[in-house]
């Protein structure tokens, strides 16, 4: 809705958008207190549960009458506050991000959220909830205003006549719903369940099941091997279907692609989002392939952007390695520090990822020793342990080693890293801003050094460890010409 000035409203459906929003923060803490009052006082809940409703509706329909926005004099304002009035603007030049949301409820409304970032900070002017094609058209008109500031030693960006430079559509690739079997070997999912599993238990611990007679001796008497054993199934199977279940809803009918300059990811079944990220601020990739994820041939990859709230950005979920590697060489418009092999550090760096891994590993001996001292119990545990920590310690940390390495490529350096994990970091050479070479007391001793590369994308560095220190000086005069020479000669 337009009114004079250029202002223009959030979509009058928002009124209800809002109240449901609302009602449902109000929810939760709102039946634990009327359960709590209620028992004692039900007059109270009666009047309370009405008053809530009333709330939750002049709250979600107070940001229709307060907020406004408009594009002028190549800047985007938003006002809003009903008390107290607050007013954002935001120069066109420095949007890095406009983000699309639709939860189910948007969809049936055929309503959008807008999500506006600017990379200053991680506040996001977030307009909820707008018009598909209100929407969609903010969505254009603040991506075409962009540009890129010209001095990449300050910003870490490239230089504004790169911007815009592709245009039209161009898929690079879409979801395919056989990918869910990488689903299960995540271990990130896993940790949401357990902790799940771990919360929901506490309440299961205040459930009494009374067994009939008969039931509870067919129980006792079956082996407990084979109880174990049926538990362990059971969960492993809900995990398996859970897990790609969850996978499914996330990715559904995800799509990556070229337009207009900028790579662009949809994704979800239920809510639904469309993340847009400007090409040109895309300075590198990481692939990423876990130890779970490599039996099946999986793999993840991460865009490193500069400029938004999220900068190791996920661009596919876990995918076939061959998909993975096929749309980071497309990212990066070149196969070579994909498929480039690693240099490796040395025996020096072997032997130092060993003995750091051991040390790692070393302290889980004493809640063993705490447990013997405490239940008086002979010690022959400690000594296992004490023992089984070398070997341990030696295979992580030539498995360490492994995936130890860097390289350089006319137009990008390469960081190999990870444990158990293979991790490869690939960043534009003209992506660095600045070197850091450390040295601690013991890399001294044996020669090696560890190469921080400062970067304004992703994580802000690029490390690689234990890098034999000639090796660490001919790297960082190589990969930047002309930055460091006057600290070497120094």
């Amino acid at each position: 809705m337009s009114e004079p000035g250029g202002w223009q409203r959030l979509d009058a459906k928002v009124m209800v958008i809002g109240p449901i929003g609302a009602f449902r923060q109000f929810l939760f803490p709102a039946v634990i207190a009327l359960i709590g009052v209620g028992t004692q006082q039900p007059r109270w809940a009666l009047i309370a549960a009405p008053l809530i409703v009333l709330g939750s509706i002049v709250l979600g329909v107070i940001p229709w009458f307060t907020t406004r926005f408009r594009i002028a004099d190549d800047q985007l304002v938003v006002t809003t506050g009903l008390v107290n009035k607050l007013r954002l603007t935001a120069p066109l030049d420095r949007i890095r991000s406009v983000d699309l949301e639709a939860t189910v409820l948007h969809r049936l409304l055929k309503l959008e959220k807008v999500e506006v970032g600017t990379g200053v900070d991680d506040t996001m002017i977030e307009l909820n909830a707008l018009s598909v094609d209100q929407a969609a058209a903010l969505r254009t008109r603040l991506l075409s205003g962009r540009t890129a500031p010209t001095d990449r030693h300050t910003a870490g960006e490239a230089p504004a006549e790169t911007i815009g430079t592709a245009r039209g559509v161009n898929d690079l690739v879409t979801f395919t719903p056989a990918w869910a079997r990488f689903a299960p070997f995540s271990l990130g999912r896993l940790a949401i369940a357990l902790g799940f599993l771990g919360a929901t238990s506490q309440f299961a611990g205040e459930i009494r099941i009374e067994l009939d007679g008969d039931v509870l001796e067919r129980v006792l008497a079956t082996s407990l091997t084979l109880i174990i054993l049926g538990a362990l199934a059971g969960g492993l199977v809900l995990w398996i279907v859970l897990s790609m279940v969850a996978y499914l809803i996330q990715w559904w009918d995800m799509r990556l692609f070229r337009e207009d300059g900028n790579l662009r990811l949809t994704r979800g079944l239920f809510t639904t989002q469309s993340t847009t990220i400007e090409e040109v601020r895309v300075r590198g990739v990481r692939l990423r392939e876990t130890a779970l994820l490599r039996t099946v041939d999986g793999g993840e990859l991460h865009a490193l952007v500069t400029g938004l709230e999220d900068s190791v950005h996920a661009v596919l979920p876990q995918a076939p390695t061959p998909v993975v590697r096929e749309i980071a060489t497309d990212i990066l418009g070149d196969e070579t520090p994909v498929k480039v092999g690693l240099e490796m550090h040395g025996p020096s760096a072997r032997r130092r990822a060993m003995v750091r891994n051991v040390l790692v590993l070393s302290p889980v001996i004493a809640p063993v020793v705490a447990l013997v001292v405490l239940l008086d119990g002979p010690w022959w545990p400690v000594v296992a342990v004490a023992v089984a920590v070398v070997p341990v310690g030696c295979l992580l940390g030539r498995m360490e080693y492994a995936h130890l390495g860097h390289a350089l490529t006319p137009d990008h350096l390469v960081a190999g890293s990870g444990i158990t994990s293979r991790t490869r970091t690939i960043l534009q050479r003209d992506g660095v801003i600045g070197w850091v070479v450390a040295q601690s007391f013991f890399q001294r001793r044996r020669g090696l050094a560890t190469v921080v590369a400062t970067t304004a994308a992703g994580a802000e560095q690029v490390v690689i460890r234990d890098i034999p220190l000639p090796a660490a000086t001919a790297f960082v005069r190589a990969a930047t010409p002309g930055i460091v020479e006057e600290f070497l000669a120094a």
